[in-house]
């Protein structure tokens, strides 16, 4: 069949301005099922951007940005498995960009590399290698990153339903998600709690973002983090010979400070989850441990205050989920418009059109993929290297390397309908469409007319 020049044009006209508006409304598609990748930090249980002085040791793995003081004794990795040394960076346990200084520094399983070693340092390997050399990780890359996760989840509103409750000197964080939890808490309500308990179900993702510019657990004297168990229908002190649920639930816990730029531990009390505090001075104090990963701007310990082996292993949820089914707003009755104006009726605007994000801080597409447990480290011919594509959703997360980060922006239905005609509920391309359709038709239409005119003066 022949198809005549106008009709052709018709065609590809219409064909591109369908494309033109439907391509951008399938980009802000979003998917629940991502999670934020916390990248290279969540393979370390001490991941430091500048300097970590400490002893005696560290159960998981060591990444340095700056120098490492070791003295008086530091060992490295004992609990790593075989497959988690095998994720990291070039299978190195230990990573100090800077100076090392130290006598007596083992790695015990995995290998060591450092940019140069003081005077008298011994740093020595069970079951791989040290060499002196160029760090591995892009270490302002990683905490860009880190940083706009942060920044990310402190946006994230508070669980439909979760309670911050002090109880004398108790504080109590409940939530029942089933899925993801979050609470925000003010440092200083959190450090006047000499016990913190937390009440959520086995299996969970819990944030509880800290607001403030530090906390200081020592100031309260906290001595304990009390962690519910269903099955024992009861709470259990957090400790590394007894946690509750088999530690299900401090593996999904994770302690966010955005803002923090000093955060002290109390001597007398195991903390339970991973930190995440990456503008900050992390104090361990000089006894009691910290159950989970520390990813802090700068660190030290002594004595007792070691980090156990309990990496975060929780899903960071890109988009959260409702915790019940939205409430359909009453229909309010279109109002007429006087004859004669282009529009017989116009729509009454719906609620939730005026561009209020209905999940605040939902970060963007720099995700990756299947949870944040797996190696993703920045910049390029690194070892273990993956990319994200989006930049740092804080000012102060400067995107510095090849690595990309996580960025915050709103939810599609965060977005303001044209003209406030209709809430962006996926129907918002409708309008446009029939408005582009129309166009193009009339176009092509007087395309045709033009064309037949012309064969029939041409006949004439």
């Amino acid at each position: 069949m022949r198809i005549s020049v106008p009709a052709a044009a018709l065609a590809l006209g219409g064909s591109l301005v369908l494309a033109g508006l439907i391509a951008p409304a399938a980009a802000h598609a979003a998917d629940p099922n991502q999670c934020l990748s916390l990248g290279v930090a969540n393979l370390y249980g001490e991941f430091v951007e500048g300097d970590d002085t400490h002893t005696p040791d560290a159960e998981g793995a060591v990444a340095v940005g700056g120098n490492a003081d070791f003295t008086g004794g530091f060992s490295v990795g004992q609990e790593l498995t075989a497959d988690q040394v095998k994720a990291l960076p070039g299978g190195n346990a230990l990573v100090v960009a800077g100076k090392l200084t130290g006598g007596n520094t083992q790695v015990m399983k995995g290998n060591g590399v450092y940019g140069s070693a003081a005077a008298g340092a011994v740093i020595q390997a069970h079951q791989g290698t040290t060499a002196q050399g160029g760090s591995p990780i892009d270490f302002a890359a990683e905490f860009a990153r880190a940083r706009a996760v942060a920044t990310t989840l402190a946006g994230l509103p508070q669980t439909a339903g979760a309670t911050v409750e002090a109880k004398g000197k108790e504080l109590h964080l409940t939530s029942g998600d089933a899925k993801f939890n979050s609470f925000t808490v003010p440092a200083a309500t959190l450090q006047g709690a000499t016990d913190i308990f937390v009440k959520v179900p086995a299996g969970a993702v819990t944030v509880v973002t800290v607001t403030g510019s530090s906390y200081d657990q020592a100031a309260a004297k906290t001595t304990g983090f009390h962690l519910w168990d269903e099955g024992k229908k009861a709470y259990v002190l957090d400790d590394k010979l007894q946690s509750a649920h088999g530690g299900a639930i401090r593996s999904k816990l994770l302690w966010n400070f955005p803002t923090a730029t000093k955060v002290v531990k109390s001597s007398q009390a195991a903390w339970s989850g991973t930190v995440l505090a990456p503008n900050a001075a992390f104090d361990l104090g000089s006894a009691a441990p910290v159950n989970g990963s520390v990813i802090v701007k700068s660190l030290t310990g002594k004595g007792g205050a070691e980090t156990h082996h309990y990496p975060f292993t929780g899903c960071l949820p890109t988009v959260v989920p409702p915790t019940m089914p939205p409430t359909t707003p009453a229909t309010t009755p279109p109002v007429v418009v006087p004859t004669g104006t282009p529009s017989a009726t116009t729509t009454p605007t719906t609620p939730g059109s005026t561009g209020t994000p209905s999940t605040p801080g939902t970060p963007g597409p720099s995700v990756t993929p299947g949870g944040s447990g797996s190696p993703s480290a920045s910049g390029s011919a690194k070892p273990s290297a993956s990319t994200s594509a989006s930049a740092p959703a804080s000012p102060s997360a400067s995107a510095s390397g090849s690595a990309a980060v996580p960025g915050a922006s709103a939810s599609p239905s965060a977005e303001a309908s044209a003209g406030g005609g209709l809430a962006h509920t996926g129907s918002g391309p409708v309008v446009p469409l029939a408005i582009g359709g129309a166009v193009v038709i009339a176009a092509g239409g007087a395309l045709v007319v033009v064309a037949r005119r012309r064969k029939a003066a041409g006949q004439a």
